[in-house]
């Protein structure tokens, strides 16, 4: 198995290369098109929903909503019935850029798939999900379960 971790790090690593060079190309950091595809499917969501959405912690989605409020991308306002919460804002330049990152993450699925034929794209797909599912319950599980095979 050693051989997988191996060749999907090296995957991994290349592939966040060329969508980090994609998003450049908008003015956005890697991760911020994820934090982007949330509120564009629901705009005005709570830093802690677009992080559970992203299964990354809230402290990193306030940093990024930082850095993106200030690039004119989001606006925070406090919540109309709960005034303890604050609501993530796409702005229109947020907005505008929708169809260009969309476009760009297709084009670069298109790009690293384009050797696969469709049976294998659909393999591919399907074990990657059984993959991911498996290594998510590894995360879920008791700490003395995941430093079991360790032993």
């Amino acid at each position: 198995m050693p051989e997988f971790l191996d060749l999907h790090s090296k995957m991994s690593k290349a592939l966040r290369a060329a969508a980090e060079t994609a998003v450049r190309r908008h003015g956005l950091h890697l991760g911020q098109d994820h934090l982007l595809a949330v509120l564009w499917r629901q705009d005005g969501r709570t830093p802690g929903e677009v992080a559970a959405m992203l299964n990354v912690t809230t402290p990193n989605v306030v940093k990024a909503a930082t850095r993106m409020a200030a690039a004119g991308l989001l606006t925070r306002r406090r919540d109309d019935r709960d005034n303890r919460l604050v609501r993530l804002w796409l702005t229109d330049a947020a907005r505008a850029l929708q169809a260009p990152i969309e476009k760009e993450r297709r084009l670069l699925e298109e790009q690293v798939t384009a050797d696969l034929t469709d049976a294998e794209r659909e393999h591919l797909l399907s074990a990657l999900t059984k993959i991911h599912r498996s290594a998510a319950a590894l995360l879920d599980a008791p700490i003395d379960q995941r430093n079991s095979a360790v032993t």
